[in-house]
């Protein structure tokens, strides 16, 4: 399955990795949209570092590489996805957020367009629900770095027809992802088990078990894991560990989702992780 173009909606880390994770596999159009033009200029720069380490370790050939900006268009106007096949959204991990974009996008959209929610934890039926497309509504959860990680974990919402599934399964594929398919449950199958272990990982730390770099030591020799749970955790942001910590909770309300009332100071105090300069770790270079 190809798509000729695809609108990505927005420009941050995640955003910018999927245009040019697609940009660099297909010979499509890919628009990359955000409100701020901040985004667009860091975005714009970003795509020219991975080109220019993927051209350098032979990812990249000189022609694509040639070719890839004059397939990727930043714009303002979430209306220029009038004429995209598929639409990816990765905005911020906001139900309200999501729904309002997703209502905008469904009256300019062409019918057939199918729409796709990068969330790592939000109901993809709620989602789907902000739309007249539920059918053609589905999860496509690209792991950071996108154009690098391997993994791509689909999610069909109640109403996702079983040829959008096929779609996209097949799109992920060609874009050189190992694709997974979990029900529409909160956290999926990724996120539900990472969160658990980063969580239980802060406890452990809270209750003086050992340090930050022993607990992280033993996951990444024990269990072979590239990154331990609290560095993971400072590399995804603490703030948004806690909302997708609170989600679970709400989701299952069981206990053993419950935030570790370190996360929750520690996000307090403003230490975020590696965005901020501290969280489990102190980081100088942020």
């Amino acid at each position: 399955m190809h798509f000729t173009e695809v609108f990505v909606a927005g420009a941050g880390f995640m955003g910018s990795a999927i245009a040019f994770l697609i940009a660099s596999r297909t010979e499509g159009k890919v628009i990359l949209y955000d409100v701020y033009s901040d985004a667009l200029k860091s975005a714009s720069k970003n795509i020219e570092r991975y080109s220019q380490s993927a051209l350098s370790k032979g990812i990249l050939s000189q022609n694509n590489f040639d070719n890839l900006s004059q397939r990727i268009v930043f714009t303002h106007h979430y209306q220029e996805a009038a004429t995209s096949e598929l639409v990816i959204e990765a905005i911020a991990e906001d139900i309200k957020a999501k729904q309002e974009l997703f209502g905008q996008l469904d009256q300019v959209c062409q019918p057939k367009t199918i729409f796709a929610s990068n969330t790592s934890s939000l109901s993809i039926t709620a989602l789907a629900s902000a739309t007249k497309r539920p059918e053609r509504f589905i999860g496509m959860h690209f792991f950071s770095p996108a154009h690098i990680m391997k993994l791509l974990e689909i999610i069909p919402g109640m109403d996702t027809a079983a040829e959008t599934v096929l779609s996209i399964k097949s799109y992920g594929e060609s874009l050189g992802k190992t694709v997974i398919c979990s029900k529409d449950m909160p956290g999926f199958i990724t996120t539900r088990l990472g969160f658990v272990l980063i969580n239980e990982a802060a406890f452990a730390l809270m209750e003086g078990l050992s340090t930050a770099e022993e607990i992280d030591t033993g996951m990444t020799l024990g269990y072979n894991h590239p990154m331990g749970p609290l560095a993971l955790a400072d590399f995804v942001g603490l703030d948004i560990c806690l909302h997708i910590l609170q989600t679970l909770y709400e989701g299952f309300g069981d206990p053993k989702y419950r935030a570790c009332p370190l996360i929750r100071q520690m996000v307090a105090a403003g230490h975020l992780g590696r965005k901020s300069g501290q969280g489990f770790y102190i980081y100088k270079n942020h």
